[in-house]
């Protein structure tokens, strides 16, 4: 099991839904579909985002490491 993390996303659920209903490449929409879970509560580990994603979770760690250091658009 994955350790808990914490994350403030600063976007809204609807503004998060809008941009993955119009982002149009598959690694853009993997790393809104991750935002929106998050800020939506769905997940709560690295990990479970990793397995619903197809992604190993070094890959969720750098893109959540991208997010806080630029925000969404990084």
């Amino acid at each position: 099991m994955s350790r808990r993390f914490k994350i403030a996303i600063a976007e809204s659920e609807e503004e998060l839904k809008k941009r993955l209903q119009t982002a149009r490449l598959g690694n853009q929409k993997e790393k809104l579909q991750m935002l929106w879970w998050l800020k939506t509560g769905q997940v709560k580990e690295q990990q479970q985002i990793g397995e619903r994603l197809g992604r190993d979770t070094s890959t969720v760690t750098r893109w959540l490491h991208k997010y806080r250091n630029g925000g969404i658009s990084s």
